[in-house]
């Protein structure tokens, strides 16, 4: 089975998709998918799909759901006339819960963790072509925001949220690369469009700083700065941190080239 989520929700069998239509049949195979091969609860599933009153019908229902999927899981396995497996062995029942089976098959966020842990490790052996190489194969991964056509409960809502936080992890580290190799006026176009998305996003504006710097714009990065010091205090009462004010100093006082990268250490205050 292949699962996609890193954008619009894909789940496939034999190349045949196996996503229903309805948008609750579809949010219980998004839980499952994002927990493969591990058991989802039913608590959990039920939470997903009706907050903390569920009603009475609710495990009657879920397990309706359980069966629309595996009608659909059944249709996809008949595809291949060697196929041996059952709809059952790949949602599998458990006490308590379901599972369903990749059966070795891809996992879109689970390759984009691998792709980014390599990158990660690029930069801490100061391998900046590999890591911005590596980073960027990860971030390729992604064709959208995460499982972008599903209707979210609690349970979805929060993995949406962890995977947004990896993929600008990612985002950052990547431009960190490309600017320890000077693809500062590169950068240019992207941070710009960068710091407007995530308006107090502190490392991200600090790498807008140093491109625009190192590309002879002192004055627009200064006013980066000024820009968003005004929205951190006048919307959550903070000064920016201390790691984004050495940098405004460094480029008050010096060279564009002696500016050292201002990442890693400020914090992520909102997007």
């Amino acid at each position: 089975m292949d699962i996609e989520v890193l954008g619009a929700l894909s789940v496939r069998e034999n190349g045949v998709s196996i996503a229903p239509t309805a948008p609750k049949p579809r949010q219980v195979l998004a839980l499952l998918a994002l927990h493969a091969d591990q058991v989802v609860p039913v608590a959990t599933l039920t939470e997903e799909l009706w907050g903390s009153t569920p009603p009475r019908s609710a495990r009657t229902t879920l397990q309706t759901y359980v069966l629309q999927l595996r009608e659909l899981i059944s249709e996809a396995l008949a595809r291949d006339e060697n196929e041996r497996c059952t709809a059952k062995d790949i949602l599998v029942t458990l006490p308590g819960g379901y599972r369903l089976e990749t059966r070795r098959g891809t996992v879109d966020y689970r390759e984009f963790g691998r792709r980014a842990g390599a990158g990660y490790r690029a930069m801490d052996a100061e391998d900046y072509t590999g890591a911005a190489r590596r980073l960027s194969d990860a971030l390729s991964l992604w064709t959208g925001s995460a499982l972008t056509d599903i209707q979210a409960g609690s349970q979805i809502g929060m993995e949406i949220k962890r995977l947004k936080e990896a993929r600008l992890c990612a985002l950052d580290q990547r431009i960190e690369a490309d600017l320890r190799l000077g693809r500062h006026r590169e950068l240019l176009s992207e941070l710009t469009v960068l710091v407007n998305q995530y308006r107090m996003h502190e490392s991200l504006h600090g790498q807008f700083m140093l491109a625009l710097h190192r590309s002879g714009r002192r004055g627009e990065a200064l006013h980066v700065y000024q820009r968003l010091r005004t929205m951190l205090v006048s919307e959550l009462g903070l000064e920016p941190s201390a790691a984004l004010s050495r940098l405004q100093r460094s480029i008050l006082m010096t060279r564009p080239e002696v500016v050292a990268v201002a990442s890693g250490g400020a914090r992520l205050v909102a997007g």
